[in-house]
């Protein structure tokens, strides 16, 4: 059930498994319809709907969504795609080895440390389980604190680039400004 399991100092331990479409989506609606998920284009969507584009989301080879818990709870909302097969690799230049990421943390207080000690949960995942080389991230600009965390984390600044618009007959995505940030594997785990 679970994808990987890491003991955070301080914290507990994280579990990520793999989010299910039907059983999550009384939890993850209001996290993704909430005014400060507006990024992630989701607001005004019924539960109903949010269930159906997770569902779509499952049937994907290229992107996937989990649910992180601590201590049984749940405490984020994590996406990892193939940049690649995602309107983010039009706008820079995919490597091998790359994984996108999408990190959405569930409302309420945090202790200082949280948001780094997850993002340290992810990478392990991301570069040591699944064996990726670099991570990049797509957060609106104009969200300092969350562009900050990730400079932190020890990403390094990438352009401010117009994600085009995506209209299929499944997913209608409206173009939108982002701040690319990439994070090597060498940088996360040094040595």
């Amino acid at each position: 059930m679970y994808v990987h399991e890491q003991p955070v100092p301080g914290f507990g331990t994280v579990r990520i498994r793999p989010l299910d479409p039907e059983a999550d989506a009384r939890t993850i609606h209001p996290w993704v319809t909430d005014q400060r998920a507006g990024f992630w284009g989701m607001n005004g969507l019924t539960e109903p709907q949010v269930t159906e584009i997770y569902a779509h989301m499952a049937t994907l080879d290229t992107h996937h969504a989990f649910l992180a818990e601590l201590e049984g709870t749940a405490v984020a909302l994590f996406q990892l795609y193939d940049p690649a097969a995602d309107r983010v690799g039009e706008c820079y230049d995919v490597q091998p080895g790359d994984a996108g990421v999408h990190v959405l943390l569930a409302p309420g207080a945090r202790r200082p440390g949280w948001s780094a000690a997850l993002l340290g949960t992810y990478a392990a995942y991301v570069f040591g389980t699944l064996g990726r080389r670099r991570v990049v991230v797509d957060p609106d600009p104009r969200n300092e604190k969350a562009v900050a965390r990730f400079l932190r984390q020890g990403f390094v600044p990438g352009p401010v680039v117009t994600l085009p618009e995506v209209d299929l007959p499944d997913v209608h995505l409206p173009a939108k400004q982002a701040q690319l940030a990439f994070l090597t594997r060498e940088v996360a785990f040094p040595g």
